[in-house]
């Protein structure tokens, strides 16, 4: 490890066990016997506005607690760095000594990892850079799945699961229930709600996935047969699915400063308001829609110990990278086993994974587009564990 002080910031949105991964770092460099870890408030924002904090004062019991607290506890930001900022980050690198930068984060994160050690070494200007994967999405490019996808799968699994059993038992007043998940552009956590399906007529029925282009009249027929058939129909959508010429189903007009569409933003609607009134136009029902946004972001009530403590270890392995003199990686999970599980870390350079999404393959997703496939349940089914069993009455006339 380069001499001097390192640095690690949390960007982008939260997620369940994204401090878990903070307190593996903190403890890493503990143990590499590095002088200070500074930490950013608000991601690169703070080191552009010189707020720091000195994470090496922590105490390890504040340090444990970590591994068990929700949402970004340095605080996160969604600031796109522009070129204008690098000499402006390079200076706040100099000014504090920080020679190893560490930043907690998805596609945008490593982006701006990748950006700012190349900045530093064009400027000779000694930097190791590492990241630590993060998302619910569990779209980045180059690790098996993503510290915070379980636990957001679970969630959303969990929620669903719930929200089925009282769709059955209030069918006789609303016909069908729409579940919206996040993901801009990958259907991972929507699908993932198919966990929660025990048989054939339990929920969720329809799951529409980002990489499968909506068509409203296949998706009326489909609820339709299923309403037929079970009495009620639940519905899961990811919030990024488009029609056939790309425009969102959600109508949203607006943009982060990533580019990103904001779907429900001014502009437009949620995906789930759009689909329910779709079905309410066609076929006059009464339903419900639940739009959960950031929740599974911070539900640590329902996070997986499995994620809890991959998470930790993804910080731990970005320091011994650090502390090998590695630069321009990031920490990724490689799957050894399904059958038993079993995962180790690895890395992936971080100009491979910056601004690369990674959709769920074809062979997760059925021909019809609607649900996702066995391939795609042995594949979540380790990472989110059992869910609970719900009684069923037998209906024994009398």
């Amino acid at each position: 490890m380069l001499s001097g002080n390192a640095v690690v910031g949390q960007s982008g949105g939260p997620t369940s066990v994204i401090n878990s991964s903070l307190a593996g770092l903190i403890d890493g460099c503990r143990e590499a016997g590095l002088g200070r870890l500074l930490g950013l408030r608000w991601g690169i924002e703070g080191l552009l506005a010189g707020q720091l904090v000195d994470l090496s004062a922590e105490s390890p019991r504040t340090v444990q607690a970590l591994r068990r607290t929700p949402s970004s506890a340095l605080g996160s930001s969604r600031h796109k760095v522009a070129e204008a900022d690098l000499p402006l980050i390079l200076d706040q690198l100099r000014r504090h000594d920080i020679r190893t930068f560490f930043l907690i984060g998805g596609n945008d994160s490593m982006d701006t990892v990748h950006r700012v050690t190349a900045y530093a070494a064009a400027n000779g200007y000694p930097l190791c850079g590492v990241g630590v994967p993060k998302t619910v999405d569990n779209d980045l490019f180059g690790t098996d799945h993503t510290p915070g996808f379980a636990s957001a799968a679970r969630y959303v699994a969990l929620s669903v699961l719930e929200a089925g059993v009282l769709a059955r038992d209030m069918q006789k007043v609303d016909r069908f229930v729409v579940y919206q998940t996040v993901g801009r552009e990958a259907g991972w956590l929507a699908a993932a709600a198919a966990l929660a399906k025990t048989g054939p007529a339990s929920a969720p029925h329809l799951i529409y996935m980002p990489e499968r282009v909506f068509d409203p009249d296949r998706f009326l027929a489909d609820v339709e047969a299923a309403q037929k058939e079970f009495g009620f129909v639940s519905i899961v959508c990811g919030e990024g699915i488009k029609y056939a010429d790309g425009t969102p189903v959600s109508a949203a007009r607006t943009r982060d400063k990533f580019g990103n569409t904001e779907f429900g933003a001014a502009g437009g609607s949620s995906v789930a308001v759009n689909l329910h009134r779709m079905i309410t136009e066609k076929f006059g029902w009464r339903g419900e829609f639940q739009i959960p946004e950031s929740l599974c972001m911070s539900a640590i009530d329902r996070a997986v110990r499995l994620d809890l403590d991959e998470a930790y270890e993804c910080g731990r392995a970005a320091v011994r990278l650090a502390a090998a003199g590695r630069t321009g990686l990031m920490v990724t999970l490689v799957r050894s086993s399904g059958r038993p599980y079993a995962a180790t870390t690895g890395e992936i350079p971080l100009h491979e994974v910056a601004v690369r999404a990674r959709p769920m393959p074809p062979e997760f997703i059925n021909a019809a587009g609607n649900f996702p496939t066995a391939a795609f349940l042995d594949y979540a089914r380790p990472l989110v564990g059992r869910l609970p069993k719900m009684a069923l009455l037998k209906y024994k006339g009398v």
